[in-house]
């Protein structure tokens, strides 16, 4: 779905702009031109930034791969950046990201991402609603779209902390491969969360401190404050590093304590039969062959086989064993 919205240079807005009527929109040095590109085939995607935009081919091909890491290129007339939205899956506890793809110019901005992005959506509906979206410019609009982005990060942040609460709470009550497993895949998307917030912190510092001619100096205040809302995030996950790892050693040193309680029980029986064997053993239940042979002694035999066991799992209570 491609969709356009253009606020020309004497104020009024247009929504669902032609391709016929692009370059006209891209000439309005006074205007702003935002196309949002979300789940076009590459092919298109390429001809539709390379015809119209002409921008250079290393970046498009950028554009059209999503596995980059958040990241920042300065082309001059226009900037190419990388930027990640997250979101967590509770019942797989893995965390998914959307890439957006973005190229900022002076009066132009141009999105393209495979799936939807919620902080775009937004912003696109506030645009329609507000002017003061496109007023300010293509740098203004690129800050709401970034803004509304590393705001979803917090949600994200309170299930994963959700997550090892709850986490701990299973430790205690129960252990096996579903915890162990579970732990592990918190800390996969913990780590995951952290390869996505360490990146795009530097692109926001960038914008906020480099001088870019597409970024009014005015505007680099409002990069600052999303680069600190990214510091704080960064220190977070950090936290919450610390506290899957805890729970990683909580989890050990109870599966740890259970294998000794078993250990313990079984060496108490081991200990408690020990007796037994050697009685049963030495006198091989055959009472008629033994030399003093006595009805006496199979009784005295079946007295120990009972005493003794009982004798000593008095003495182990005695002694704080068991």
């Amino acid at each position: 779905m491609i969709r356009t919205i253009y606020r020309s240079g004497k104020g009024g807005i247009t929504t669902d702009v032609p391709e016929s009527k692009w370059k006209v929109a891209l000439r309005d040095s006074g205007g702003l031109f935002w196309a949002d590109l979300a789940g076009e085939p590459d092919g298109r995607v390429e001809k539709l930034l390379a015809d119209f935009f002409h921008f250079h081919p290393l970046a498009i091909d950028d554009a059209l791969q999503e596995a980059h890491v958040p990241k920042i290129d300065d082309w001059g007339e226009y900037v190419y950046a990388v930027v990640h939205g997250v979101s967590y899956n509770a019942t797989t506890n893995e965390l998914d990201t959307n890439e957006i793809d973005v190229f900022l110019g002076k009066n132009f901005l141009i999105t393209h991402h495979k799936n939807p992005v919620m902080s775009a959506d937004k912003v696109w509906a506030a645009s329609q609603r507000s002017e003061r979206y496109l007023a300010r410019g293509a740098d203004y609009l690129l800050y709401n779209i970034v803004d509304t982005l590393v705001s979803d990060f917090m949600p994200v942040v309170d299930q994963l902390d959700d997550a090892i609460d709850l986490l701990e709470d299973e430790i205690f009550a129960a252990s096996g491969q579903a915890v162990l497993s579970k732990i592990f895949s918190i800390k996969r998307a913990i780590l995951h969360l952290r390869r996505i917030i360490i990146p795009q912190r530097e692109v926001m510092n960038r914008l906020a401190r480099d001088t870019y001619a597409v970024v009014d100096p005015d505007e680099r205040v409002y990069f600052r404050d999303v680069y600190d809302h990214l510091v704080r995030l960064a220190d977070i996950n950090d936290t919450l590093r610390d506290l899957i790892s805890g729970a990683l050693d909580t989890y050990l040193s109870v599966s740890s304590n259970r294998i000794n309680e078993i250990v313990k029980v079984l060496t108490v029986f081991t200990a408690l039969f020990m007796p037994l064997t050697f009685i049963t053993g030495f006198f091989g239940m055959n009472f008629e062959t033994l030399p003093f042979h006595s009805p006496y002694l199979f009784i005295g035999m079946l007295a120990l086989t009972i005493v003794v066991p009982l004798a000593m799992w008095r003495l182990f209570r005695r002694q704080g064993w068991i």
